[in-house]
C-alpha cells in the first residue's frame, strides 16, 4: 500500500514537472522575442556623440519618410562584411526621404577595437555617408533589443517600427537571393506597407558590458 501511494506521488509530481517545462518551453521563442522592439511600436530617442564631433538624435538623423537605424561596429567580420552595402543603401535611400544612422553600443573592455577612437578612424577610412555614434551606456541598444551587428531596425515617418533584422540572407554577395532590407526601404520610400517586417538578424553579439 504505501509503496502504491509513494508512487502516486511519484507520478504526480512527474507531471507537474512536465507542464513546467512544457510552458517554460513555450514561452521561450515569446520572451525571445520580446526582447527587440516590437513592429509598430516607437523607436526610442537618443542623443549620442558621433565621430563628427557632434551629438545626434533620432531627430537630427530622420527622414522624411523614415529612419535606419544600424546598430554595428568596428571589429565584427560581419560589420565589415556589410559597411560597403550599407554605405551604397544609404546613399541611393537618402535621396528619397529616409535617414540612416549607425550605433556602436559595444563595450570597448571587451573589444578594445570598437572604442570611439578607432570609431573615428572607420568612419574616416570608410567616408561613412551617416552618422557614426557611441551608445557609451549600451541603453540605445537595449531599448531597441539588438542582438548582432548588423542589426537593422527601421522606422516609419512617424518613429514607428516596420521592419527589423538583417541586411539580407548572405555575407557573401554572390550569395545573395533575398535583400530584405533592400525592400522594404522601397516599400517604405514607396508609402506602401513593409511586405517581411522580421527577418532573423545575424552577426557577432553585441558586446554588452559584464556586470
Amino acid at each position: 500500500m504505501r509503496h502504491r501511494q509513494v508512487l502516486n506521488l511519484s507520478i504526480a509530481a512527474a507531471a507537474v514537472l512536465a507542464a513546467i517545462v512544457g510552458v517554460a518551453l513555450r514561452s521561450s521563442p515569446a520572451a525571445l522575442a520580446a526582447d527587440e522592439l516590437a513592429i509598430g511600436a516607437k523607436g526610442a530617442d537618443f542623443s549620442l556623440k558621433g565621430t563628427d564631433g557632434k551629438t545626434h538624435s533620432l531627430a537630427t538623423v530622420k527622414g522624411e519618410k523614415g529612419t535606419a537605424v544600424i546598430f554595428t561596429c568596428n571589429e565584427c567580420p560581419y560589420s565589415k562584411g556589410y559597411e560597403d552595402r550599407l554605405i551604397g543603401l544609404a546613399n541611393d535611400y537618402h535621396a528619397k526621404g529616409i535617414g540612416f544612422v549607425a550605433i556602436n553600443s559595444n563595450d570597448p573592455k571587451i573589444v578594445p577595437g570598437d572604442g570611439f577612437e578607432f570609431m573615428v578612424k572607420r568612419a574616416q577610412d570608410k567616408n561613412f555617408p551617416y552618422p557614426y555614434v557611441f551608445d557609451e551606456t549600451q541603453g540605445i541598444a537595449k531599448a531597441y533589443g539588438a542582438k548582432v551587428t548588423p542589426h537593422i531596425f527601421l522606422l516609419d515617418s512617424a518613429g514607428k517600427l516596420v521592419y527589423r533584422g538583417r541586411v539580407d540572407d548572405a555575407l557573401e554577395l554572390d550569395k545573395v537571393k533575398s535583400r530584405d532590407f533592400a525592400a522594404a526601404l522601397d516599400a517604405l520610400a514607396a508609402g506602401q506597407p513593409v511586405k517581411v517586417a522580421e527577418t532573423k538578424a545575424f552577426g557577432c553579439g553585441v558586446k554588452y558590458a559584464k556586470n
